[in-house]
């Protein structure tokens, strides 16, 4: 029998939320977990605001809104609160009911302020590394690092030199919008340039033969049991190896201390890999053997299985990267500053980890 399209809405609703959200949805473990951390972070949302005043929207649901951006590709956060007036699914993660009034995209503005300067990104980040330690899903001997990069909110044509006035260069086609701009034979670098739109970025590129961006580097540090991610920092300029180091005595102060650390020919330097064995930590480097002056990396490292382990567990690192660029939109920051984009970096971070422990905490009820 055919049914009948009616029109005729219903005038009242018995439903919530939590009834439309199905029971195996992968979505509920990430919950847990984030509304787990995000209780133990409450003295810091209590920091935050003033005791009198207008209740604010809760930091708890800023941020998990922001993972929510992360997880699901959201390019913006207008359109994130235009879907959340309608999306049951994304309501519910934010502890609301279908009646509250969805807030304006402004609110995350007005609060990424309070947010740098409590460090909250980086202590929910470190939070949710802290649960997965507590269920042991992370290693505490055996780590690898990698580095890439995050392309800035700038054009190369904003990229002009130190102390040029704004209205210096004159446009060859008369649109002042956006303007063309012929950098033919005009020798450019970050020590005599720098970008009109976001100052802290540099002219980078990955590799030989790619074209240079305006970029900021990023750096992580990933455990290697189940390639969760413990530490992020976003750097200026080309300096893997040094915030490689950071990393690790960031680590050392939380009274952990690698056995092994992976990474790629790009840290194949007589310097980093002394500093790794004066830590007490075997350097599984890649041998970098065409680098002139031979690799520092010998056989004392290289003969032993583990460093082959190590070798192929680092690739692990490029699916955090490649994740985090093409589903938490990692790869071009939103915002301008440093500060800004390793706050955006950490929610992402956040994200993956977040995901990534409910899919391991998932699969033995799977199999």
């Amino acid at each position: 029998m055919r049914g009948e399209n009616s029109t005729q809405g219903h005038m009242f609703t018995y439903l919530s939320p939590e009834q439309r959200v199905p029971q195996d949805h992968p979505l509920r473990l990430i919950k847990e977990s984030a509304d787990q951390v995000l209780k133990e972070l409450s003295p810091t949302f209590r920091a935050m605001y003033s005791r009198v005043g207008r209740p604010s929207i809760p930091p708890e649901r800023l941020l998990k809104a922001q993972v929510l951006i992360a997880l699901y590709s959201v390019r913006s956060d207008r359109l994130f609160c235009e879907t959340l007036d309608y999306n049951i699914l994304f309501r519910w993660f934010l502890d609301m009911s279908l009646e509250e009034q969805t807030w304006d995209a402004s609110t995350f503005s007005k609060n990424r302020d309070r947010l740098l300067e409590h460090d909250v990104a980086m202590k929910f980040f470190d939070a949710v590394v802290r649960t997965a330690r507590q269920r042991h899903l992370l290693s505490d001997e055996h780590f690898t690092v990698d580095g890439t990069l995050i392309e800035a909110w700038a054009s190369v044509k904003s990229f002009r030199p130190k102390g040029e006035p704004p209205a210096g260069r004159s446009s060859t086609d008369g649109d002042p919008g956006n303007p063309t701009v012929n950098f033919r034979g005009e020798k450019r670098s970050n020590a005599t340039h720098c970008s009109t739109t976001d100052p802290e970025s540099r002219l980078m590129r990955k590799a030989n033969g790619q074209q240079a961006r305006l970029c900021y580097s990023a750096h992580a540090l990933m455990e290697n049991r189940n390639g969760l991610l413990v530490d992020l920092k976003v750097g200026i300029g080309y300096v893997e190896r040094e915030a490689a180091i950071e990393m690790l005595e960031r680590q050392a102060r939380k009274r952990i201390r690698p056995r092994t650390l992976g990474a790629d020919r790009g840290y194949d330097t007589k310097r980093f890999v002394g500093e790794l064995r004066s830590r007490g930590i075997t350097p599984h480097v890649a041998a970098n053997v065409a680098h002139q002056g031979g690799s520092a990396i010998d056989g004392r490292t290289t003969r032993h299985v583990s460093y082959s382990v190590s070798q192929r567990l680092r690739k692990r690192v490029e699916e955090i990267f490649g994740w985090g660029k093409t589903v938490g939109g990692m790869r071009r920051s939103r915002f301008k500053g440093r500060e800004r984009t390793q706050l955006f970096a950490l929610i992402v971070g956040t994200a993956y980890n977040l995901m990534r422990m409910a899919k391991i905490l998932r699969e033995p009820a799977a199999a």
